[in-house]
């Protein structure tokens, strides 16, 4: 399939400089890129790629005008990197095939007792519970489970295996052994919100676990009972959040971060990958708690010292006290 430019730059704005009628038949990576392709520089460290690109057009913002087209056609935008991803959903919607099948896949399980808005879409091997609710233009792919009474908002996309229900992790210890305690709060997620390939959200305890508008989680990404995310947070790929964390709005926790329980983290904060969060956040800013990388040896010596920190701190002390 090819598309023109020029319906390109007619749907999405954009100052186009070249043919209107040249036609590209993808998108590609800068490195990547054939004649007829169409790619993006959003970062000015990439500069030497794109005067070797081969691309037949290239999205760049106002800095890059001149180096763009010392090379060819450009389009020139505020944000090449948001130009670039409408572009993609703008080539999607004329590339994909109409999806002329049931909203309801023959072998989704939808409980009589559920609610499916009739413009949501359940994928195959599906299962929605009793009382469970799916919102206007919302797609379940494949194997997700929405458990009972959870409820899931307009225009969602939730991508195979996520469950959505699952009872949290609750026991309580008694005579060395444990008593679970029965998970009776649901899940309640926003509108536009996309969650990634098996991540399992938990249903609270008592009250429900909340996920607002607009968030966006990766794959793989265990939110525990109770947790609450605030709106247009992202949260990537290995993450997980303890029960009855909050975590504010428009957050980003990188990837294997953790968070302890019980924790409140304020809007705008932005979590390292691979760090832990042990304490509540209320600045907003960029936090990384990540014990750095090396040799096993030099290693192992720091993590020795590190355990006298507190006996150094206490003589430090003592002998200031002293002066």
């Amino acid at each position: 399939m090819q598309l023109r430019l020029g319906d390109l730059v007619d749907s999405l704005g954009g100052e186009l400089h070249g043919d209107r009628q040249a036609a590209v038949d993808g998108l590609a990576p800068l490195e990547t890129a054939g004649p007829g392709q169409l790619s993006f520089l959003s970062n000015p460290r990439y500069q030497p790629q794109l005067a070797a690109s081969r691309a037949g057009c290239v999205i760049v913002g106002p800095a890059m005008r001149e180096p763009a087209l010392a090379r060819g056609a450009a389009i020139v935008a505020d944000d090449p990197y948001l130009y670039f991803a409408r572009a993609t959903r703008w080539w999607k919607a004329r590339s994909a095939p109409v999806d002329a099948g049931p909203h309801i896949h023959p072998s989704a399980v939808v409980d009589p007792g559920a609610e499916v808005d009739p413009t949501a879409r359940i994928g195959p091997l599906c299962v929605v519970e009793r009382g469970a609710r799916i919102g206007a233009g919302t797609v379940l792919k494949s194997r997700v489970t929405v458990s009972e009474g959870c409820s899931i908002g307009a225009r969602c996309l939730l991508h195979p295996g996520v469950v959505i229900g699952a009872d949290g992790f609750g026991f309580a210890p008694h005579q060395g052994a444990w008593e679970k305690i029965e998970q009776l709060g649901a899940v309640r997620i926003g509108d536009d919100v996309e969650i990634g390939a098996n991540t399992c959200i938990d249903r609270g305890a008592l009250a429900d676990t909340v996920i607002e508008d607009g968030v966006k989680l990766d794959n793989l990404i265990q939110v525990g009972h109770n947790v609450r995310i605030g709106r247009h947070t992202a949260i990537a790929g290995n993450a997980g959040i303890a029960g009855s964390a909050t975590i504010g709005a428009h957050c980003t926790i990188g990837g294997s971060a953790g968070i302890l329980g019980h924790l409140t983290i304020a809007d705008h904060v932005h979590v390292s990958s691979f760090s832990l969060v042990t304490r509540s956040i209320s600045k907003p800013g960029h936090y990384t708690g990540i014990f750095p990388l090396d040799d096993n040896a030099s290693w192992e010596k720091n993590a020795a010292s590190l355990k006298q920190l507190h006996v150094l701190r206490e003589r430090v002390r003592a002998l200031e006290k002293n002066r």
